[in-house]
């Protein structure tokens, strides 16, 4: 397809806006950026669609969100208000995912894929959690993917919160679909060894998932100093801080994706930068559960490799763009911190890298060989849109309700504000049929 007559932007190493623009793919693949005329001239007789001046830029991507989480919107927190993240987490949160079933599990999937296809998000990075309900719940939430037609990573939270037997089928569940994954690829499912936390992992686990990840040479993801209490843990199992305690275990690099690192020193953010881990930061997530602001100016100075995510909330990654610049600026005092071409940078071009992990296609570029990931957006401009000042016109002017088209791996999901892969109506009924079942099997635990 020829899509014409659009403002391009293209988030690639020039940083070009192109005002009367094109963007041509074939299959899965972007084929040739540019000027409107030249790609006319150059592809006379394929489909095309005219955007009649909308913006074209790559799909949105999220280095970090848990779809389980779907069924806790509206849900009322059983006793008091939690006070803290760790009564957060077992009022709610340890609760939740205990209840899920299989099909909870696909229909929590279903959702936020929804809600991902209609706000322009195209490829995301999941981390799960469903004690009740292990063995395939990777494949559920595989199958939900496949027929969104949407580019997700999938993994399973190993963690010993809720005995050997579930650390035991959660590191199983990893193994085997990442095995699957090895057997049978598939351009839009990626897969990692997921653990919670250091703070629900025991030595024996920890050495499990450890030789699994390195036999496998599969990425790890996992939460690291969400909380001073994972710090606090760790200083009491070991003497020794988090990062350092995941270190000693080889869980630290390059192939890892740590989220949040937020309650970590100077000496952890250097063993993160020497190992080359990567990070995600939720200021969304981190501002709802109070649990503080992460120093990511000074990440981001000491060459951390630093993305956006979204930890589950909604999957407009425009809105969690919106958050962190002003998260920032309110949380230091000074109207200099996270610019936002900067802020830009974590969410396009860093999110990018750390998909590189997972996936083998580019993402996150409109350029000759990346994947036809893109999104139009109704979003006309009253002040000059430049290569200059794109990432302050996404920072103030665009939102994900403004999508209109989304396309992954070069298949239209959205046309129009339709989309066309998933029945939304129908999924939305279903989940709303299953969650009342959810939420009293929460309260009973």
């Amino acid at each position: 397809m020829l899509i014409t007559n659009a403002t391009v932007v293209t988030c690639d190493a020039d940083q070009r806006v192109i005002p009367v623009g094109a963007v041509y793919y074939e299959e899965d693949r972007i084929v040739a950026v540019g000027s409107m005329a030249e790609l006319e001239a150059a592809y006379p007789a394929v489909e095309r669609l005219d955007a009649h001046g909308k913006l074209v830029m790559p799909g949105m991507i999220c280095a970090h969100t848990h779809f389980y989480g779907a069924f806790a919107r509206g849900m009322a927190i059983p006793g008091p208000a939690p006070a803290n993240f760790m009564q957060v987490l077992a009022q709610l949160w340890w609760k939740l995912d205990r209840a899920l079933t299989l099909e909870d599990c696909q229909y929590s999937a279903l959702v936020g894929l929804v809600d991902a296809i209609r706000h322009g998000t195209t490829t995301l990075i999941d981390h799960h959690a469903s004690p009740s309900a292990i063995d395939g719940s990777l494949d559920a939430l595989a199958d939900a993917v496949t027929a969104s037609g949407l580019r997700v990573a999938l993994c399973y939270e190993v963690t010993d919160r809720n005995g050997p037997e579930g650390s035991v089928a959660g590191l199983a569940e990893n193994v085997r679909f990442l095995r699957r994954l090895r057997e049978r690829p598939d351009p839009k499912l990626g897969a990692a060894l997921g653990l919670h936390a250091s703070f629900t992992l025991d030595e024996e686990t920890l050495t499990r998932c450890a030789e699994a990840a390195h036999e496998l040479e599969a990425c790890v993801h996992i939460h690291l100093g969400e909380d001073p209490a994972d710090q606090a843990d760790s200083l009491a199992r070991c003497g020794k801080r988090v990062a350092a305690r995941l270190d000693d275990y080889g869980l630290l690099g390059p192939k890892t994706l740590a989220a949040h690192a937020i309650h970590v020193d100077q000496g952890e953010l250097e063993l993160l930068q020497a190992t080359g881990t990567m990070l995600s930061h939720q200021p969304r997530s981190n501002m709802n559960n109070a649990v503080g602001t992460a120093a990511i100016e000074q990440m981001l100075a000491m060459g951390l490799t630093v993305g956006l995510g979204n930890d589950g909330f909604t999957n407009n990654m425009f809105t969690e763009i919106h958050a962190a610049y002003l998260l920032h600026r309110a949380s230091s005092g000074d109207p200099r911190t996270l610019p936002g071409d900067r802020l830009l940078n974590m969410a396009v071009a860093t999110n990018a890298r750390i998909a590189s992990r997972f996936f083998p296609q580019a993402v996150g570029v409109l350029a000759p060989g990346a994947a036809a990931d893109l999104i139009l957006l109704d979003y006309y401009p009253y002040t000059p849109l430049t290569s200059g000042n794109y990432p302050w016109q996404i920072v103030f002017g665009l939102d994900g309700s403004q999508v209109t088209h989304t396309i992954c791996g070069g298949q239209m999901l959205m046309r129009d504000r339709e989309i066309l892969t998933l029945d939304e109506i129908a999924i939305a009924a279903h989940a709303q049929h299953l969650a009342p079942a959810i939420w009293d099997r929460v309260a009973s635990l």
